[in-house]
């Protein structure tokens, strides 16, 4: 049932790091008060440490404390992150972008003038540093145990109280799951990574500019245009376009493609060998890869839905071709797995819409079951009117197709209407655990109102391609779309949260050397020696459906994956 634990819990204990390398400590009751006295110890690793019977570490920010740890080898099994809770409490309580800081909790309890947040900061490449430190807002320890005391409060007067208080452990579980990944690094090898770079792009030229290839193609795109074109500048482009009587009016592939010029083929190859030697090639593997192992710094619910972006290094935008780099060490594989049709399964799970569960719960291919309930055996026209009905394409064939969707799994289509009706109505709309979409950031002259985006730069810090929480100018009814995807996507993130929790549990209870190295929205990969391959397949699989029980409750909903063992990432797709 939503609220469950994956594992009994013992003694919860709040620690403060002090200057100078110490800890303050004190045991923790139920109501999130102090049960006994502070204890003042002289080194924060060996504080946490000697006390491995403690079933949660409470402290200020995992990103303060558990790098230290890590670094002493020194693992702990669960943690309550204050600053990350206090993010979704505020988010849930309609406060959203609210400094989310400790001392700024306790100054909102004592009407107190609220200090901002520290800024965010571009990663260090080699760097392990956290995206908010070192420069955190200072708190004394009885603060901080009185905020925590504060938020237990505030937990229940959340509107699914168990629900919100497994999204704070599940989001903290995340950021334990976070700092482990960057510690253990992706396996990477520089030696192939460059014959990569030099087979696609060719020999770099003394003194900068751009590769062989890229040259070539250079003076192919200019020839054709009979004028130098700089292939990188848009504008040039354009420009180039237009004084050969074409008008573009931008320069992605697909528009280019409709495009009859000779210049058209090169400068396509040009734009695909660009962005890989910009975003991967010799100096992005001079800055991110050290001793064979590539170390983004991850951030747990970096984006409004709750998905994770990374600091730096474009780790959640590895192509394909690239990813030839990723190879496990010697005597040891890559166990990659992927969430199978994840979203229109968590659909199946929060609208609790029969026919759809029923659906989810079979072996084999959703899309191909919705095919023959709904669509003649059209699996095509199957997927498209679900993903119609999460992402809001209802003109057109998407509007027939979900009435023929609305038909057969009425209540499903109905959770995803109302999400967007409250969106345009600017409420406020939740994921199943109870992650918030903020509300519109203010609505100008003509009715339109700030939308949170997901994939769009609009007053948002760009993060590795990525954008954290942030508005865009559009009307209510885009404001829909997002909301009708947001309840979906977020409650997979949410999901997502709870089988890495699992999983990274399961392993250490296994007594396995495996590590989680990678994550991406559905997407998992584990280093491990060979001889553990098939246990953790196994781990992955279980792990998928322990999270869809705790999250959801005992449904028919499966959530399979499909894994592969290997020793280079590329050769799992």
């Amino acid at each position: 049932m939503p609220g469950a634990r994956l594992a009994p819990m013992s003694e919860r204990w709040a620690v403060a790091a002090t200057d100078g390398g110490g800890a303050l400590l004190v045991p923790l009751g139920r109501d999130g008060r102090p049960a006994g006295d502070v204890l003042k110890e002289p080194d924060l690793v060996t504080a946490v440490g000697s006390r491995p019977g403690v079933g949660r570490w409470v402290w200020r920010s995992t990103a303060e404390i558990y790098p230290r740890l890590l670094d002493a080898g020194v693992r702990v099994e669960r943690c309550y992150d204050v600053e990350d809770a206090e993010s979704l409490l505020l988010g849930h309580e309609g406060r959203h972008g609210e400094p989310r800081s400790a001392a700024a909790a306790w100054a909102r309890l004592h009407d107190r003038p609220v200090p901002p947040d520290p800024p965010q900061r571009a990663a260090e490449p080699g760097s392990q540093s956290s995206l908010f430190e070192p420069q955190p807002v200072p708190v004394p320890f009885e603060d901080l145990l009185e905020v925590y005391a504060d938020q237990q409060r505030r937990h229940g007067a959340a509107e699914h109280p168990d629900r919100m208080r497994l999204l704070t452990a599940a989001e903290s579980a995340g950021m334990l799951v976070a700092a482990e990944m960057n510690g253990a690094g992706l396996p990477w090898r520089a030696d192939v990574h460059r014959a990569v770079l030099e087979e696609l792009l060719g020999e770099r030229y003394a003194g900068g500019g751009d590769p062989r290839r890229m040259a070539e193609l250079t003076d192919e795109i200019s020839a054709a245009f009979g004028r130098r074109v700089r292939p990188e500048l848009p504008a040039d482009v354009i420009r180039a376009f237009a004084q050969a009587g074409i008008k573009v009016r931008s320069t992605r592939r697909w528009e280019l493609a409709e495009v009859d010029h000779p210049a058209v083929e090169p400068l396509i190859a040009y734009k695909k060998l660009y962005r890989i030697h910009t975003a991967h090639g010799w100096g992005w593997l001079q800055d991110w890869v050290r001793a064979g192992r590539f170390r983004p710094q991850y951030l747990p619910g970096g984006t409004i839905t709750g998905r994770w972006v990374t600091n730096g290094g474009g780790a959640l935008q590895i192509p394909k071709v690239i990813r030839r780099a990723v190879i496990a060490d010697e005597g040891w594989r890559l166990v990659v797995a992927d969430a199978d049709q994840m979203e229109p399964r968590v659909l199946a799970a929060i609208s609790r819409d029969p026919g759809l569960m029923e659906v989810a719960g079979q072996p084999g291919d959703l899309y191909k079951a919705v095919s023959d309930r709904a669509f003649s055996g059209d699996r095509e026209k199957a997927k498209l009117a679900v993903l119609g009905a999460v992402y809001g394409q209802t003109s057109g064939d998407g509007l027939k197709n979900l009435a023929a969707l609305r038909r057969r799994f009425p209540r499903a289509v109905a959770y995803v209407d109302d999400a967007a009706r409250a969106g345009e109505e600017m409420r406020l709309v939740r994921t199943w655990l109870g992650r918030t979409c903020p509300p519109a950031a203010g609505a100008g002259e003509d009715g339109e109102a700030g939308i949170p985006q997901e994939d769009g730069p609009s007053r948002q810090q760009e993060v590795d391609g990525e954008f954290t929480p942030g508005y865009a100018s559009t009307n209510a009814r885009a404001r829909g779309r997002f909301t009708r995807n947001f309840v979906v996507q977020g409650s997979a993130a949410d999901w997502a949260l709870l089988m890495m929790a699992a999983l990274r549990q399961s392993l250490r209870a296994a007594g396995l050397r495996a590590e989680l190295v990678f994550f991406q929205h559905d997407e998992v990969i584990v280093h491990c020696p060979a001889e553990e391959a098939p246990a953790v397949a196994e781990a992955i699989r279980a792990a998928g459906e322990l999270a869809g029980r705790i999250a959801f409750g005992e449904t028919p909903v499966r959530f399979p994956f499909t894994t592969a063992v290997v020793e280079c990432y590329a050769d799992a797709k």
